[in-house]
């Protein structure tokens, strides 16, 4: 394992999910405007985003979602099993420390669990969606070397908007909102399906990105 990876990938996840949680709550506490609610989580989840993975990038790749790890590892196999590993304990570890810093930043239990219900055919059919469309980003945003960091945050933020399950997208990120019963969180009876679902998107993500993008073995 090295340690470095690991603090950069349980950091920018922590630090992901304060940012998601944190802003929920204070959008709760501010407005009872579910639409302004939805804008400020938006706004400040993409904003974290663009300084988290510009940051931590360089270090780690700056993941912090065990469905882009995992396609990454197939797709450049560059990373090792141990390490692919590694980096999914720490984005997992670092979403549920994350939620209890935001939880204790607000006076709420340091862990609590969320009673939103999220479930259904099209959010769920949305979280596939979306799921695909981050994977796309990312990896079209590679191969054109562009900047990923604000085009990963440019498609998070319009995703909370024109996704019907506000665009979670990252199993671990889903895990560690569990523990926070406010705007951002998820109901543990509603979190497999949700993982489910980026697992889903993952796989097709992974196929369309083999066909737009292949390697010049197989162009």
């Amino acid at each position: 394992m090295n340690p470095r990876r690991f603090a950069a990938e349980f950091l920018g996840t922590a630090l992901l999910v304060m940012s998601v949680v944190g802003s929920g709550i204070m959008a709760q506490n501010l407005t009872s405007d579910v639409a302004l609610q939805l804008l400020a989580n938006a706004i400040a989840t993409g904003g974290a985003l663009f300084g988290l993975i510009t940051i931590f990038g360089p270090i780690s790749g700056a993941s912090f979602n065990p469905v882009v790890t995992v396609v990454g590892h197939f797709l450049d196999g560059k990373s090792s099993v141990s390490s692919v590993v590694s980096d999914i304990v720490g984005q997992f570890c670092g979403a549920v420390v994350g939620c209890v810093i935001a939880n204790v930043m607000f006076a709420h239990p340091f862990i609590e669990e969320s009673m939103k219900i999220r479930d259904g055919g099209p959010t769920w059919f949305s979280e596939v969606v979306a799921t695909v469309g981050l994977l796309l980003i990312i990896w079209g945003g590679t191969h054109a070397r562009a900047n990923v960091a604000a085009l990963v945050a440019a498609w998070i933020t319009g995703a909370y908007w024109f996704t019907s399950s506000t665009s979670i997208a990252n199993p671990a990120v889903g895990f560690g909102r569990m523990f926070s019963d406010s705007f951002a969180g998820i109901a543990p009876q509603s979190w497999p399906m949700f993982a489910l679902m980026q697992i889903i998107g993952g796989i097709v993500g992974f196929a369309l990105i083999t066909t737009l993008w292949p390697s010049k073995g197989n162009e």
